[in-house]
């Protein structure tokens, strides 16, 4: 079963997080099921970008980007090369070590 390690978060996880993912599941479900909570405030429909995060590891072992979450991502605070919707990024065989940003561009949160 591949791993997720997630950098330290100052809010999400602030020491970070290693979390055992289902091959075929995205980043996003897995972080949700272990108490990560992400943001992802179009009901991870791919319209938003507040589940961004950036693969630091592994990101070659996941399927490419489609045009929708790539047009998406150009709004993102933050975007690299390795930048991807969490609710899209369908983890595979291989291990990710992910960053969550510290901002997004969600104006409302329900953190605040």
């Amino acid at each position: 079963m591949p791993q997720i390690i997630f950098l330290p978060h100052d809010e999400l996880c602030p020491e970070g997080k290693v979390i055992e993912a289902e091959a075929g599941e995205t980043i996003c479900d897995a972080a949700l099921r272990e108490g990560i909570e992400i943001e992802h405030a179009c009901e991870k429909s791919c319209a938003c970008t507040t589940c961004h995060v950036i693969v630091r590891e592994g990101f070659d072992s996941m399927e490419e980007s489609d045009e929708l979450e790539d047009d998406m991502l150009d709004k993102a605070w933050g975007l690299e090369p390795e930048s991807r919707l969490s609710c899209q990024s369908v983890v595979a065989d291989e291990d990710l070590v992910v960053e969550i940003p510290k901002y997004t561009i969600n104006q409302v949160s329900e953190r605040h």
